[in-house]
């Protein structure tokens, strides 16, 4: 699932093992991305730490919305599913997302959705290249400068976390097989979901 080995739970601190357990009772299954980063059980929580920061300043909608984006951009398939799904879910549904994937426009997002997502790309795909112009389309909108901070903060961090997963080999967890399959497969733009681990090998023990 990864070409870095996984954490070791039986690390003296305990913090791998708590990282596992916390997976156990909020997912019911520890995710690839956390077998990877307890190896630095710092950096994870960091990582936390930071992303929750980055989500407090924003709508949940727009914050998956910018994610997305710039996930897309990076051809990062673990985070283009991860949120993707999270946009399915409880925002737009699988067929807008779906859409979203493979580059067209969709009735469900709002001028200001597309925007967001516009500028999250820009961010993703070279911010060496922006300039002060690639916020106009934001501020001609009504969005303030915190609000369009927001937006690059959110696809920064993407930037930051997509590329660890990438460089490592991380995989999407497999249980992300179980998408609604148009929608998966449009959201598969890097690389491929991790096969299921044998029974009872995603258990933290």
């Amino acid at each position: 699932m990864s070409w870095i080995r996984e954490a070791d739970e039986s690390e003296p601190s305990g913090a791998v093992a708590a990282a596992f357990a916390k997976d156990q009772e909020s997912l019911g299954y520890v995710a690839n991305l956390t077998r990877l980063l307890a190896n630095r059980p710092a950096v994870l929580d960091a990582w936390i730490g930071l992303n929750g920061a980055i989500k407090a300043s924003m709508s949940p909608r727009r914050y998956e919305l910018a994610t997305l984006a710039a996930a897309l951009r990076l051809r990062s398939t673990y985070c283009a599913l991860a949120h993707g799904a999270v946009l399915a879910d409880h925002h737009v549904g699988a067929d807008a997302v779906r859409e979203v994937a493979e580059g067209h426009d969709t009735v469900q997002l709002s001028p200001i959705d597309r925007a967001v997502m516009d500028l999250a790309d820009k961010v993703a795909a070279g911010a060496a290249d922006m300039t002060e112009p690639d916020l106009t389309e934001l501020r001609d909108l009504g969005l303030d400068d915190g609000e369009i901070l927001d937006v690059i903060l959110a696809a920064s961090a993407r930037c930051f976390f997509s590329s660890v997963l990438d460089a490592t080999g991380t995989q999407a967890d497999a249980v992300f097989t179980d998408l609604d399959p148009a929608m998966r497969d449009a959201l598969t733009v890097g690389r491929p979901i991790a096969t299921p681990y044998p029974v009872g090998r995603h258990l933290a023990g």
